[in-house]
């Protein structure tokens, strides 16, 4: 019975979309399988919707581990999405392997574009680890041991809080930040990406940006290293966009002018997109080495 569902649920979705069969059963396993693997990704507590931003109406989802003995480190990850897209929601995964892996993880939303520019958007985020510092305890996070991720857009996001004093200074505290995770960052120079004539270049930047160089240099880490950076870890795809390849080795070469100790960039053998859903495997090298990282800078 369940079969014969199936079959028919295969050709009508074949005549609906006018492709063929063959390409329907292949997505319709592919699918499948992001499903289970979902549904069957480690037990961990979620406390959604929380605010931390009641003006602009931001919140945050935290995942912790189901038993917590101890005051566990703190995994804070921005999404990407262009900065003008994405949301905490489709970030489960990630939180709750995380969580599984005894790391407490905060993901929360921030402003897109056009609703707010570079600065809005980071702001966003340096109030949403406000929060972490303040409230992390509660939920089983060490609030000395305080992380940030981000991919793609969320990495330059994750970049620019924790090395412009701007954002934490405007909050009248001090960066609760420990280390830095980028994984396939996308902006950590505008101003070359966007003095570039050659470079094909979207609206969102603009609106993100601005058109004044002197705004494509503020808003881009590259110009904010500084010595006081806490250490980074970068993941970067050898198969990802040109521009954040490039971008990800030549803000790695800046880095170690400040940390001539820093982690060497983990390449791996994937695109943009696969870089970030890698992450849906609890047993991906990813884990290994952010965890490792986590390890590795308590010591310091």
């Amino acid at each position: 019975m369940i079969v014969s569902i199936l079959k028919l649920a295969v050709s009508f979705f074949s005549y609906l979309l006018n492709i063929s069969m063959k390409f329907c059963i292949w997505y319709f396993v592919v699918t499948s399988i992001v499903f289970i693997c979902s549904c069957s990704a480690p037990s961990a507590i979620r406390k959604k919707n929380i605010t931390f931003d009641a003006q602009h109406k931001l919140q945050l989802d935290v995942y912790s581990p189901k038993r917590v003995d101890s005051p566990q480190p703190v995994f804070v990850f921005i999404h990407g999405g262009r900065w003008n897209s994405g949301k905490k929601s489709q970030y489960k995964f990630l939180g709750r392997r995380m969580a599984a892996k005894g790391v407490v993880t905060v993901v929360p939303d921030y402003r897109l574009s056009p609703r707010t520019n570079y600065r809005g958007a980071t702001t966003d985020v340096a109030m949403a680890l406000k929060w972490t510092k303040e409230h992390i305890n509660e939920y089983g996070g060490d609030e000395s041991s305080i992380y940030i991720a981000g991919h793609s857009a969320g990495g330059h996001l994750a970049a620019l809080v924790s090395v412009d004093n701007f954002y934490f200074d405007s909050l009248d505290i001090s960066s609760p930040v420990s280390g830095t995770i980028l994984i396939d960052a996308f902006g950590l120079d505008m101003f070359s990406f966007l003095s570039d004539e050659e470079l094909k270049k979207h609206k969102t930047y603009y609106a993100m940006f601005g058109r004044e160089p002197e705004k494509w240099k503020d808003g881009s880490p590259i110009f904010h290293l500084n010595e006081n950076m806490k250490p980074f870890l970068m993941f970067v795809g050898t198969k990802t966009y040109p521009v954040i390849y490039e971008g990800n080795k030549e803000f790695f070469e800046a880095l170690k002018k400040y940390q001539p100790l820093a982690n060497p960039i983990i390449e791996m053998k994937k695109k943009h997109i696969p870089m970030m859903l890698q992450f849906y495997n609890s047993k991906n090298r990813g884990y290994d080495e952010i965890l490792r990282f986590l390890t590795r800078s308590e010591r310091r």
